[in-house]
């Protein structure tokens, strides 16, 4: 039994959802899976194991931020065999032209974060998502006709920070989302031979200062669900 989940041998499946916020994991749950049971409630950070048409699937909550994540990502895989792990979230978007509730599908997350330069001795590390999932999950959302674009993303251990046009550099080079989470999701996945992707719903613009409304993020988070669960059908 793992000190953060504290779920029994055999009770989280291989392929694992990794919302932020546990009541979004319990929504998934709710709306999407059979046959559901609660594994964990611990530190109310709920996770849930069910069937999506007959596949066994979990959704654990995560957390906010690059610690959190990497606690949880740890324990899935090393205490219960996690094979694949797919984050679902929010980001804020780069580009003027993006519209809220597009979904983007981080190809690669650069970071402000240390975390990467302690692990590897000061030098910089490019975490990128699994290809095989990335590949999946764009041409199931073209299938779902859900609005989806591949992009880098920039994960950041600042959620306010009053540095002027902070982002802007990161713009410049491409990078279209802003998040907190799958630099780490992605460098742990490659260490440890597994495959993970960050599935993101656009939730404000940086750019023009848009902002969704909680019902019509709460709206979104289906889109992503469906794309993030219908991929692990042909996924071992």
């Amino acid at each position: 039994m793992s000190f953060h989940i504290g779920a029994k041998k055999g009770e989280i499946a291989e392929t694992v959802l990794l919302p932020g916020d546990p009541l979004r994991a319990k929504f998934i749950a709710d709306n999407f899976l059979d046959e559901v049971m609660c594994y964990t409630n611990v530190r109310n950070m709920s996770g849930y194991t069910g069937l999506y048409k007959g596949k066994k699937v979990s959704i654990q909550g995560a957390g906010m931020g690059i610690p959190s994540t990497a606690i949880y990502t740890n324990e899935l895989i090393d205490e219960y065999g996690a094979k694949t792990l797919i984050r679902i979230g929010t980001c804020g978007c780069l580009k003027k032209e993006m519209v809220l509730g597009e979904v983007i599908l981080a190809s690669s997350a650069n970071t402000d974060s240390s975390v990467n330069r302690l692990r590897f001795g000061g030098m910089d590390f490019a975490p990128t998502a699994s290809f095989e999932l990335l590949d999946k999950a764009y041409h199931k959302a073209q299938e779902l006709s859900i609005d989806t674009i591949v992009a880098p993303v920039f994960s950041t251990d600042s959620f306010y920070d009053d540095t002027p046009d902070r982002y802007k550099i990161w713009a410049d080079h491409g990078v279209l989302g802003v998040e907190m989470e799958s630099t780490i999701l992605y460098t742990l996945a490659v260490k440890k031979n597994v495959r993970a992707l960050s599935i993101l719903t656009v939730s404000d613009n940086l750019i023009t200062g848009e902002v969704a409304s909680t019902e019509d993020r709460q709206n979104k988070i289906s889109d992503m669900a469906r794309i993030a669960l219908e991929i692990t059908l042909d996924s071992e």
